[in-house]
Formats: structure tokens, sequence, C-alpha cells
């Protein structure tokens, strides 16, 4: 059985240099490379000034759909990358599922925290209202406010957002 192209199309992550991910964005793009950079607005405080900037939610971390036998070291050999990030020594395939995650979550709500910080274990649960409907994952309570912790199990990172607790069901143990 042949696969067809879209079949041998996967995303993975690339590790960059510091506060080189959109430039790096910009190189794998001119050279057609689907990329993907999820990106928030922050405002930020100088001594002088307030500016909104866009900051990348995973530091260091890019998104790249390819067929990896084919264009492995044309991407590596991109300016500003530093690495594949590897699990077993193999490049980490990112389940699209995650991508689409992020894309939602990012459309959803402002003040999306990436970590890969170990949370204490906190009481697992399901999204059962809202645009999250579905996704399950660690209720986190800080700064008196309800968050939810969702890890992205591929990447080893985990996603802090703010949701309302009706949104919320408690998992049985």
């Amino acid at each position: 059985m042949n696969q067809t192209q879209s079949e041998k199309l996967l995303w993975y992550v690339l590790y960059t240099a510091p506060r080189a991910e959109k430039k790096v964005q910009i190189e794998l793009q001119k050279k057609g490379f689907k990329t993907f950079l999820p990106v928030q607005r922050t405002l930020k405080q100088w001594s002088d000034r307030k500016k909104w900037i866009e900051e990348p939610i995973f530091k260091s971390y890019i998104f790249i759909e390819t067929e990896l036998e084919k264009n492995y070291y044309d991407i590596l050999n991109t300016n500003g990358i530093v690495k594949f990030i590897n699990f077993e020594k193999k490049p980490v395939v990112v389940n699209y599922k995650e991508i689409e995650t992020i894309q939602l979550l990012l459309g959803y709500t402002e003040g999306i925290e990436a970590t890969d910080e170990i949370f204490e274990i906190g009481q697992k649960v399901d999204v059962i209202a809202g645009p999250l409907l579905g996704l399950n994952g660690l209720l986190v309570q800080k700064n008196g406010s309800h968050q939810f912790l969702m890890e992205l199990e591929t990447i080893h990172q985990k996603i802090l957002i703010n949701i309302p607790s009706n949104f919320l069901r408690i998992v049985a143990e």
C-alpha cells in the first residue's frame, strides 16, 4: 500500500536559538514549509513606555509539518534552528489533535501560560461546556482564580488557561 503525500506529512517540534522563533518561522516559510508558531499579545512595561508585543507561548519551540525523511537536513540547516525535539533519539511527532487544541485555545482566550513546571497533583477534570468541550486535565487554583491545566503529551508541555468552573466536571477517581 502506497502512502499519499498527506499521510507522509507529520508535525514535528523544532528547538530554536533564544528569541529566534519568528525569524526561523520566516526562513522556513521562505523554503516552502508549513509552520505553526503559537503567539499571544502581551503588554510589556519598560521604564519609559508600555507596548503590546506578540510573544511565543512555548519559548524556543516552533512546529513544522513536513515529510521528515525528505527534508530533515534542509530544515536543520536553517539559521536559528538548534535541533529537532527528540525522545528516545527520534524526532517527536506531534499529534494533529494537539496542534488543533493549541489553535483552538489561541482563539478562545488570552493569557495562556505554557510551562514545563511540575505542578502538584490536583483534581482531574473534564470540560463539559464551551469551546474546549471534551478536553480533560487538572484543575489548578492560582491567585484565587480557577485555571485549567492541560498537558500536551507529545511535547511534555502544559498549558494553563482561565476557565469558568461551571464548564468543568470533576472526574471520579
